[in-house]
């Protein structure tokens, strides 16, 4: 073989493993895109955020579920307990703020895991909460001091739902 169909046939080998070594790896990085995205498990769903005029911690947990993809919409009210009432909420695991969205609802700064639970699940319950605003949650600083007991709620009944 000469010299000049050595080099020819060279140049066809590196650019023909070029193209299959760049080919295979886009699919992998747009799988990898794609995977990230479908990681934020709120994606298209609205909720609603009702809360205090005064209270600060609940803007922390709508950027929480923002930042999980949901819509959120802020409702500040001076009457927090007449969602709670309408939920059937007791005072003993009431929080700060209530959320809304289809037939449940999210009491207080629930874990994304348990939300994600809720939504992966569909359980036939009226929603979950976690009493007052226990530190390291969604919206509250610090660390994490004990286990969290999400509740579930049916009929203003409420039993385990998730600890974390």
């Amino acid at each position: 073989m000469n010299k000049q169909a050595i080099i020819i046939l060279t140049a066809v080998i590196i650019i023909g493993a070029g193209f299959f070594l760049f080919k295979g790896q886009t699919p992998s990085t747009e799988l990898k895109q794609s995977n990230k995205q479908d990681s934020r498990f709120g994606i298209g769903q609205k909720v609603t955020l009702y809360k205090s005029p005064t209270c600060g911690c609940c803007v922390g947990y709508a950027k929480e579920l923002e930042k999980q993809g949901f819509e959120v919409e802020v409702i500040s009210t001076e009457n927090i307990n007449t969602i709670k009432e309408k939920y059937g909420i007791s005072q003993d695991k009431q929080s700060c703020h209530t959320i809304t969205f289809g037939n449940y609802f999210i009491e207080g700064h629930v874990p994304m895991e348990a939300v994600k639970k809720l939504l992966t699940e569909k359980p036939d319950i009226d929603g979950i909460g976690l009493p007052r605003m226990p530190s390291g949650t969604p919206g509250m600083p610090g660390p994490k001091r004990g286990p969290y007991e999400v509740y579930q709620s049916v009929d203003g009944v409420f039993s385990q739902f998730l600890t974390i």
